[in-house]
């Protein structure tokens, strides 16, 4: 008999077969959807951080662009600030130089004074009296010492007030400085890109450096910087005020009189004038503010509205899938997503009405104000009124040598006043 060459095997039977063939197709569409889905993931995750990384970028440019513009419009109130102090200081030098050339100018009359003095005690006998011009000399005598005194004390004030301005100065030249310095590198860092060859990782960057402030901290300094330079900078313009009136003073106490009362009335009407302006600007801003203001409640009015439309949709999707049958009524991902959806719409919605009863109560404070603003334009108006009526009949006084007008320098705030002067009723 002929047999077989090789041993036979396992043998399997028909439906091992086919079963077999079944579970291949099964692992492999298994294995197509798990990749599909792996696929679409991947996808989404691409567009979802492509996105997040292009708007993170978007922000942080317009954040550097807003921080170059606050930074840039410091640098500007510095620098013009710095002009200020620099044309007050020159200002004030040739004030307190004035004033010293005027001590030396009354030196001669006192020596005058003296003299005559000195001479009319060479009366003899009955003649030897204290008549009115000696008294009126002894007058001179005290009244040049005392004038003396005064302006030797505002030389000394104008000095101190030079050494507060150039301190003033100082603290404004370094603060426009490091401005100017910060400008560079954050126009530097707007000016970074992908594709700049000057980019690289760092050793942690987002460590925050030694010596750093608080945003309120910095510009809380440049605000002192700044208002501490235009309060020495008033100071200055009021002491130079103050001496130019001392020396005018010295030819006759009638004219000093009618110059410092003159000097009052014009300064308090130039700041009643300020003022008015300063609260009509006030009353525009706040009107601006409160249609802002206006514009934003119906803006959250409306945003409350839109959340509140998403938040019903977000809980008829939740009671719509509480009717799935039996053990499709699972805690799924989207069951999950949705109550998150419903806790944030709910935390935005508070959010929003809340900012809602905040920006009503800051509408309802900035009605308030304009009511103030505009009762306090009312008050500054009459006593502006006033004030001009008060310089109308001052007018009636005749100044028989040279009519005193007082001229104001627009930039450096100085006036020039007359020599000599008499007055008349």
């Amino acid at each position: 008999m002929a047999s077989l060459s090789v041993k036979p095997g396992q043998r399997f039977t028909l439906p091992d077969w086919q079963n077999n063939s079944i579970l291949i197709s099964a692992d492999a569409e298994q294995q197509r959807y798990n990749s599909h889905h792996i696929r679409q993931e991947g996808r989404a995750l691409r567009n979802e951080t492509g996105n997040q990384a292009k708007w993170d970028e978007h922000n942080s440019r317009t954040h550097l662009k807003d921080r170059i513009a606050c930074v840039d419009k410091w640098r500007e109130a510095l620098a013009r600030c710095l002009a200020e102090i620099e044309l007050e200081i020159d200002a004030l030098t040739k004030v307190k130089e004035a004033a010293e050339n005027a001590i030396q100018a009354k030196n001669l009359c006192l020596d005058v004074a003296i003299e005559c003095l000195t001479l009319r005690e060479s009366r003899r006998d009955i003649d030897v009296v204290r008549d009115p011009v000696e008294e009126e000399l002894l007058r001179e005598v005290k009244v040049i010492e005392k004038t003396k005194k005064e302006l030797q004390q505002r030389v000394d004030d104008a000095f101190r007030q030079l050494c507060l301005l150039k301190e003033a100065r100082q603290q404004v030249i370094s603060d426009h400085k490091h401005k100017v310095e910060a400008l560079e590198l954050d126009r530097q860092c707007m000016s970074f890109n992908p594709t700049s060859g000057n980019i690289s990782f760092k050793v942690n960057p987002t460590r925050i450096p030694d010596g750093s402030t608080a945003l309120s901290e910095w510009e809380q300094n440049s605000r002192c910087n700044k208002e501490h330079a235009e309060a020495e900078i008033k100071a200055s313009v009021d002491l130079r005020g103050a001496i130019t009136l001392s020396i005018a003073q010295t030819n006759n106490e009638l004219d000093a009189q009618r110059i410092a009362t003159e000097f009052a009335l014009r300064k308090r009407m130039r700041d009643m004038e300020a003022a008015l302006n300063e609260l009509r600007w006030q009353e525009q801003n706040t009107l601006d503010e409160i249609a802002e203001m206006e514009e934003e409640i119906r803006q959250l009015e409306e945003d409350i509205r839109k959340r509140t439309l998403d938040l019903k949709v977000a809980h008829t999707r939740l009671e719509t899938r509480t009717y799935r049958p039996h053990i499709e009524l699972c805690r799924d991902q989207a069951q999950y997503g949705l109550t998150d959806e419903v806790q944030q719409l709910e935390g935005i919605i508070r959010a929003l009405q809340q900012k809602r009863t905040e920006s009503q109560d800051a509408l309802d404070a900035l009605y308030r104000q304009l009511h103030r603003i505009r009762t306090d334009i009312g008050y500054k108006t009459n006593s502006l009124q006033l004030d001009n009526k008060c310089m109308d009949t001052r007018r009636k006084l005749v100044v028989s040598v040279q009519k005193f007008e007082p001229e104001v320098d627009a930039v450096n705030r100085t006036r020039d006043l007359p020599r000599k002067s008499q007055l008349e009723l």
